[in-house]
Order: structure tokens, then C-alpha cells, then sequence
């Protein structure tokens, strides 16, 4: 599918429905967001456990470049091995090196059977083991793995009408999973019920069912706006070592702090968010903290949320010198002038 750099997510992917494919990006803003920023942000979203970020549904690109000319990259060609791959250079910079004005994207079947679960754990820790399970049961059928604890779902069940705990109880963590397959819904539903059998969980048995449960996910952001932020990474399997570590660290230096954790444990990609809003006062210490637990893990300070200006100077201490010098040639070869989007990235 081309698109145009203005379209809305949301039409991007009711186009491809309309045509029987899928457009596999997606994210809570998706009714807003527009398709040039997903790519110059390579957004991440709920399904990149099966489809990977933005940067890997793209097959070409048109871009303005600083002096003016138009690169016309706009090829379909899922091969195309002569030279660099130009287009790269252009996703994730954050408009530093060029304006993508429009886009090849990349399509797949349309998934005829799904399903969606809501399943209580006592630990990330075990999230990370349910998805192994799952995995061994049901395949690559799985396009989202997400994290939800206690407290982010106590913060919805406040502050958003409408929404209420799909299991009851206080169970401390929860995982919600989407499965995508071709065939019969009923047949879906049937193996993950099966892979799911000794947990406590809910199986949604209709589109609402499912729905709601995404509501709940995706109401978590402004059901705790005001505390400070972090969008992290690390390997997969690091995941729980990480909430583990951050949060005795966090605990130690600030006892009144509460941890707001939630996001795409499938791919390590975690949203870190540490209340009360009375610490955003003190904001580079708290960043310091769950910074350097990051660090010590192997991990990415910003997974799906680039880096803008809070931290760019940030990324200094996390990058190697070689890494910086690297990425500032390629800003100074092509846009000598400073003229994209300066103060940003670098």
C-alpha cells in the first residue's frame, strides 16, 4: 500500500482491511498519530511480538532531503540488494536527516479466527515463563504479550467509567495475549483455552469481550499521567531482574515511590512509570536509577518512544563515543546546514 505521510493510522489500517490484508501497527493513538511520524519515530505498538516495529513494515519511501531534492524510494521490492539500504537511514531518525513525505507499506493475510486472554500471574517472572509456554503450545499465532500490574490496573478501574477487573480478586500481575490465526475462531479458542487450562484466566467470547479488555490496556497511560516516565528495553528474559532491580533501588532512595509497570514484556519493551506526582520534582534522580538498572542489563533507555530532546543528552552516557561520532557524521553528510528538526536526537 503507498501512503502519504499525513494519513491517520486508524484509515491506514481500515484501507487494508477494505482490501482483505492487514496493516499490523498498532498503538493506543492509532485514531490520531499520522503514518509519517510512526515511521520517523519507529513506533512500536502491541503487535510487534509477530510483525516487528514500523521500520520492518516498510518496503520504500519518499523523502525531501535538507537541499531540497526528492530521494523517490517509493519501490515495492521486498529484495533489493544494491547498495545501502537508503531508507533505513530515514526511519527512527526523528526527521534529523529528511522529511518522509510518503511510503511503501507492507501488508499480510488478514487473520480469520482470533482471540483474546486476560490471565492473572504472581509475577513478571512468570509472564516471561507463560510465554515460553504459549509459544510451545500455540506458536508464532501470538501478536501481543503484554504486562499489566496491580497498580496500573487499580489506576483504570479509578479513573476511567466503565471499565472493571475481568478476573476479581487481588491478584498482583496480569497478562493480556491476542492470538491471530487463519481457520475457525472456535478452533483458535479451543488451543488457547488448552495452553491456558491450569491458569486463572478470561478468554474473551466475543468482539466486545475483547475490546473491553483492550480498553483496559489502553486507558493505562492517562489513568496515570502525572509521574515520571520510562520507556526502556531489555532482553526479554532480563525483564523481570529489571522491575526487581529498578524498584528495590527506587525503594531504597525514595520509600514513598510506587511503580506504575506495564507494556510489551513480549518484546522486553517495558513502560516503567514511578509515582507520586510529588517526584517528578525530582525527576533526573528517579531517571538516574532506572537508567542505570537498564544499563547494567544490556538494555535501551527509549525502545518505541525515540528520543526527542529530554534525552538527548541523556543517550551520551549510554551510547560509546564511536556510536555518537557515527550517527553525527551521517547528520553532518546530509544536512550540513542543521536545518531538520534541529535540537533533536543530537
Amino acid at each position: 500500500m503507498t501512503v502519504e505521510a499525513g494519513c491517520v493510522l486508524a484509515r491506514v489500517q481500515e484501507a487494508a482491511a477494505q482490501a482483505g490484508r492487514l496493516f499490523p501497527l498498532s498503538l493506543a493513538a492509532e485514531g490520531s498519530c499520522q503514518i509519517g511520524g510512526n515511521l520517523s519515530t519507529n513506533a512500536g505498538g502491541v503487535n510487534v511480538l509477530r510483525y516487528g516495529n514500523a521500520r520492518e513494515q516498510v518496503l520504500g519511501l519518499e523523502v525531501v532531503l535538507p537541499d531540497g531534492r526528492v530521494w523517490d524510494g517509493l519501490r515495492g521490492l521486498r529484495k533489493d540488494n544494491t547498495g545501502y539500504d537508503l531508507k533505513q537511514l530515514f526511519l527512527g531518525a526523528e526527521g534529523t536527516l529528511g522529511i518522509i513525505t510518503a511510503a511503501v507499506l507492507r501488508l499480510y493475510p488478514r487473520p480469520t479466527a482470533s482471540a483474546t486472554a486476560w490471565v492473572a500471574i504472581d509475577s513478571p517472572r512468570q509472564a516471561v515463563e507463560l510465554l515460553a509456554a504459549l509459544r510451545t503450545h500455540v506458536g508464532e499465532r501470538i501478536s501481543a504479550f503484554e504486562l499489566v500490574s496491580r497498580e496500573c490496573l487499580d489506576a483504570v478501574l479509578a479513573h476511567v467509567p466503565g471499565t472493571r477487573d475481568p478476573l476479581g480478586g487481588k491478584h498482583p500481575w496480569f497478562v493480556l495475549a491476542e492470538f491471530g490465526d487463519s481457520g475457525e475462531t472456535e478452533t483458535l479458542h479451543e488451543r488457547v483455552a488448552g495452553a491456558l487450562e491450569s491458569r486463572e484466566a478470561v478468554l474473551a467470547q466475543s468482539e466486545e469481550q475483547s475490546r473491553q479488555l483492550w480498553r483496559i490496556r489502553e486507558s493505562i497511560p492517562e489513568a496515570q499521567f502525572t509521574n515520571v516516565k520510562h520507556d526502556v528495553s531489555v532482553p526479554v528474559s532480563m525483564t523481570p531482574e529489571l522491575i526487581e532491580r529498578a524498584g528495590a533501588a527506587l525503594k531504597a532512595a525514595f520509600p514513598e515511590s510506587r511503580p506504575f509497570i506495564f507494556g510489551h514484556v513480549g518484546d522486553g519493551n517495558l513502560h516503567y512509570n514511578i509515582g507520586p506526582a510529588e517526584l517528578l520534582k525530582r525527576r533526573a534522580e528517579v531517571n538516574r536509577i532506572v537508567y542505570d538498572a537498564v544499563d547494567a542489563l544490556g538494555g535501551s533507555i527509549s525502545a518505541e518512544h525515540g528520543l526527542g530532546q529530554l534525552k538527548r543528552d541523556e543517550i551520551r552516557q549510554h551510547k560509546s563515543p564511536l556510536e555518537m561520532e557515527l550517527m553525527r557524521t551521517l547528520k553532518k553528510a546530509l544536512d550540513p546546514q542543521g536545518l531538520m528538526n534541529p535540537g533533536k536526537l543530537l
